[in-house]
């Protein structure tokens, strides 16, 4: 396995009541690796553990050698994630929230989102505010910056709701094409393996 760019070591998180990891300790190498597990398995809480947005009871998040616990804001930096379900974008328009990312994100990749948004069929909804999207128009919009971000870490949680088969295919092309970049890691969290995509390493989740 290559070096790996983020490292979890003893990650320990409960909600009240309802215990979900105890240790858990990886290494995420560069490319595409799977979280995989059933519904209420904790994928979302494990995304968002790893993006920094919840706080782990116990443990330490290592990415390209900074340390989400003594350097948080360094640590974010270096990460895409976000729900594209939220309504915190509702009021945002397409074109605005796509053309702030390049400032968030210094790999930004102007080409690669050009060809996301043609391959994803995008061109009629720049114009529009993500509430005006439908459910899977938002979240293609959603993937189509993440994978264009170039953030060392990119998070993205249960990929193919919503989506139509073309856009399925074209994601999993996406994804494996990503996948060979030596200096990224992405993560997806699904029930299952997509299909075509090289996966470098798998963190399978218990049933719950």
């Amino acid at each position: 396995m290559p070096t790996p760019l983020l490292q979890i070591d003893r990650l320990r998180f409960a909600y009240p009541e309802v215990p979900l990891f105890d240790g858990l300790s990886a290494q995420v190498p560069p490319g595409a690796t799977l979280v995989l597990g059933a519904d209420s398995s904790g994928k979302t809480t494990l995304m968002r553990l790893l993006a920094g947005e919840l706080a782990a009871g116990a443990g330490e998040l290592v990415l390209q050698g900074v340390s989400l616990q003594a350097a948080p804001a360094a640590y974010r930096a270096l990460v895409f994630w976000g729900d594209p379900r939220s309504g915190a974008l509702d009021e945002q328009g397409v074109q605005d929230w796509l053309a702030a990312l390049p400032a968030r994100y210094p790999r930004f990749d102007a080409a690669a989102l050009a060809r996301h948004i043609e391959c994803f069929d995008l061109q009629e909804h720049l114009a529009k505010r993500f509430l005006m999207l439908s459910t899977g128009t938002r979240r293609k919009v959603w993937t189509a910056g993440a994978l264009a971000s170039g953030a060392a870490l990119t998070l993205i949680d249960e990929p193919v709701a919503g989506l139509d088969k073309p856009s399925i295919q074209y994601l999993q092309q996406a994804l494996a094409a990503l996948a060979e970049q030596p200096d990224r890691a992405i993560v997806v969290a699904h029930y299952d393996a997509l299909a075509g995509v090289p996966w470098q390493s798998t963190i399978a989740l218990p049933d719950r």
